[in-house]
């Protein structure tokens, strides 16, 4: 009986995985389908909207001058910008922030030190904050180790302005530091993959798609009639999106602007900030599945949205078959067929997906020739089984509901 426990667990862990698989399947065929979006007309300059840029920090010392910087350098008209560093730093960012606040007031831009007495709600709570001390229709928001190029602004309003109703407008995130070490070039080929093909794909499909937390634009609107920025969830940002579109708004997508970013630079940090995501989605997905699966949404969207949210469990799924399998091949005495098959079925399925997730994003953005290429994704297996050693048992935690705070990770400026 137990050696038959033993082995469904293995065949639900296996078919839990080809699931997950097949939504990336989906996207790889739907990349290849459909036909690519034409940019919108940059508007005029009588019709520029006011927009605030809320710069959340918390012990930035290294990135907030810079932050500030590139913000004040946007391409927008004075008289319509507002920037707002939400500070909650407990170190010297204060002391820097304060002096690059008051050189930028100098000059003449309108920039606001916002200050909290406490870290309640921590980054949701922060942008919150700053929503309620300004009333522009659209917000901006970059994390503090983000830089924007000057004309980001324009292009990416142009088309948050073309879609009345986009609740918001991602840009495509780039990687200052991913030829750092091989981690970093490890994570931005995962990251490619995200952005050139699974943020683009969704949006084209018109099926909800993440926001990634910084390079982008809110429509104050369509927070608002959401409920606004909520600190339930350690995916502040995801669970915005799906809230919104719940409510009937849609987002945009755009390769082109983009913004540059910091990777982490040590195995630690990035497995820290995997783990936040990871029961960040888990925790989405407890609070939001039942209003998706019972809204109008399309049965494709539903669908997607279910498995994206759900992928984050092929980490706990890889520790927990591997470990029934083992025992399933110690009580027979040998590794049955059908598992023989299944795993080497699942070899081929994963490899596909690896190559075909990557392969296409690598060549979209002209990271390097295959040989390059070949080496950097053969790093990323190793990867995804130490998230799984890593951050299997803290996912399970959040699907039962286990409550954690939210741990920034380290910026250096790079």
């Amino acid at each position: 009986m137990l050696l038959l426990a033993l082995d469904t667990v293995v065949l639900l862990c296996l078919a839990a995985q080809f699931a997950i698989a097949a939504y990336f399947l989906y996207l790889l065929y739907w990349l290849v389908e459909l036909s690519s979006v034409p940019e919108s007309a940059p508007p005029h300059a009588a019709e520029l909207p006011r927009v605030l840029v809320q710069l959340p920090v918390y012990n930035e010392p290294l990135v907030v001058e810079r932050a500030l910087t590139a913000a004040a350098a946007l391409d927008w008209p004075a008289d319509r910008l507002t920037i707002q560093l939400l500070d909650d730093s407990t170190d010297i960012t204060t002391d820097i922030a304060i002096h690059a606040v008051a050189r930028l007031r100098r000059a003449g831009l309108d920039v606001v030190h916002v200050r909290r007495d406490d870290r309640s709600g921590f980054k949701a709570g922060a942008l919150a904050a700053g929503m309620a001390l300004c009333d522009a229709p659209y917000v901006a928001v970059f994390d503090a180790d983000f830089v924007p190029p000057p004309g980001w602004l324009r292009q990416a309003m142009a088309s948050m302005l073309a879609n009345p109703r986009a609740a918001f407008v991602q840009t495509r995130i780039e990687w200052g530091n991913g030829e750092s070490n091989w981690l970093t070039r490890a994570q931005r080929l995962m990251q490619d993959a995200h952005f050139a093909v699974e943020q683009d794909v969704r949006a084209r499909r018109g099926v909800p798609f993440q926001f990634n937390g910084t390079g982008g634009i809110w429509r104050r609107a369509a927070i608002e009639e959401a409920g606004g920025w909520s600190h339930d969830t350690l995916s502040e940002d995801l669970d915005l999106v799906l809230r919104t579109y719940l409510k009937g708004w849609t987002g945009v997508f755009l390769m082109e602007p983009h913004v540059v970013g910091e990777l982490p630079q040590k195995i630690g940090d990035f497995g820290a900030q995997q783990n936040r995501w990871s029961k960040g989605f888990v925790q989405v997905a407890r609070k939001l599945l039942g209003p998706i699966w019972n809204s109008a949404w399309s049965t494709e969207a539903k669908l997607t949205t279910t498995v994206a949210l759900g992928q984050q469990l092929i980490f706990p799924l890889l520790v927990v078959g591997v470990v029934a399998l083992v025992l399933s091949i110690v009580g027979h005495g040998r590794l049955l067929g059908i598992f023989r098959f299944g795993l080497w079925l699942w070899l081929v399925t994963m490899l596909v997906v690896l190559v075909g997730m990557t392969w296409g994003a690598y060549r979209r953005l002209q990271r390097g020739d295959l040989a390059r290429y070949l080496v950097t994704a053969a790093s990323v297996p190793a990867l995804i089984v130490y998230l799984a050693v890593a951050n299997a048992a803290s996912i399970v935690g959040a699907g039962f509901g286990k409550k954690t705070e939210f741990n920034r990770t380290p910026k250096t400026g790079t």
